[in-house]
């Protein structure tokens, strides 16, 4: 849920109830197409097969929503992906420019809100945990993890390096 965007604390109870909803209205649709089927061709109705492929439809029903999170995730890792380049070049530039890792996240979270609202949200997010008080390197890990995009977490564990040992990050990057 959090690599599709859905941080809420409620996100969780919302999408476990849309799954039960799907369930429900599968069994509903797909009865009603068995019994609609049964009486107009004449057969029997508790004939075990339609209550199978009832039972098969209901179980299909209950996992569309996971499908559309796949879905959802899926195009919010592309536009993550799509981003990464145009916000590492500006964290180049800042951090060139004498700006620390923090300013040049809040920079970039700044610049690209209409090309890229995407990352910015996340680059604002991230910036906003570290002024809070939480540890560079918990903050980055969890941009890497809560993005899900295998080249944010190598940068986010080149930038945690970096800063372990001292490095300058502007060569990191």
């Amino acid at each position: 849920l959090v690599q599709a965007g859905f941080r809420s604390e409620v996100a969780p109870t919302y999408f476990l109830g849309f799954k039960f909803s799907s369930l429900v209205v599968g069994l509903i649709v797909a009865g009603s197409v068995v019994v609609v089927y049964q009486q107009m061709s004449g057969g029997r109705l508790l004939e075990m097969s339609s209550w199978t492929k009832t039972l098969f439809a209901a179980g299909i029903a209950f996992y569309i929503p996971d499908l559309l999170l796949w879905h959802i995730s899926r195009l919010r890792k592309s536009a993550v992906f799509l981003g990464l380049p145009d916000a590492l070049d500006l964290m180049v530039v800042c951090v060139e420019a004498g700006l620390g890792l923090d300013q040049a996240m809040r920079k970039v979270s700044e610049e690209m809100k209409r090309t890229y609202p995407v990352i910015a949200e996340e680059f604002a997010l991230a910036n906003m945990q570290l002024q809070m008080g939480r540890s560079r390197k918990e903050v980055l890990e969890d941009l890497g993890k809560r993005c899900g995009v295998g080249d944010l977490r190598s940068l986010a564990s080149i930038l945690i390096q970096s800063d372990k040992f001292g490095s300058s990050i502007a060569q990191a990057l």
